[in-house]
């Protein structure tokens, strides 16, 4: 049995939390035009976007490195703005024996705040990378997200 670990990173959203919810539980296709250096694609591969059990494929790029996963999207709370994804399949599953990504938006006067959690087992104890360098990943297209809708905003 390999290391268990817990990442947790917290980035003011100027752009509107429900615009970054909408956009990771409804659109997630669409990343790969607002942050094409990170997600290059982002493919339906059973079900339906924004629906507990649905599959995607990812396609990201990590340490300078073209990568994929494939998630099922386990839990959805509209409430806490949160989605969260299951990796079964892909590039983290060669470090890791389980690894769970969940988003969510909190609100606290009137600042909104995404947060990115990732829990993971490593493979085994050989095993010692945390993804560290992959959570400044899921910052880096938290601000192209807002970035991206901060300038659609300004347009009109």
């Amino acid at each position: 049995m390999g290391l268990t670990g817990k990442l947790i990173a917290a980035i003011e959203f100027k752009a509107g939390g429900d615009v970054f919810h909408e956009l990771i539980r409804h659109k997630p296709h669409q990343l790969s035009n607002i942050t094409p250096g990170n997600i290059q694609g982002c493919d339906l591969h059973e079900g339906e976007y924004g629906h507990v059990g649905t599959i995607i494929n990812w396609r990201y790029t990590h340490d300078g490195k073209e990568k994929t996963a494939k998630q099922v999207v386990q839990t959805i709370n509209e409430e806490q703005k949160l989605v969260q994804f299951k990796t079964f399949e892909g590039d983290l599953m060669e470090l890791y024996k389980t690894f769970l990504v969940t988003c969510h938006v909190e609100t606290n006067n009137g600042i909104d705040l995404v947060t990115w959690t990732f829990e993971y087992e490593m493979l085994n104890d050989d095993v010692v990378e945390h993804p560290i360098t992959l959570l400044s990943v899921a910052i880096d297209i938290t601000k192209d997200i807002e970035t991206h809708h901060a300038a659609k905003q300004t347009l009109n």
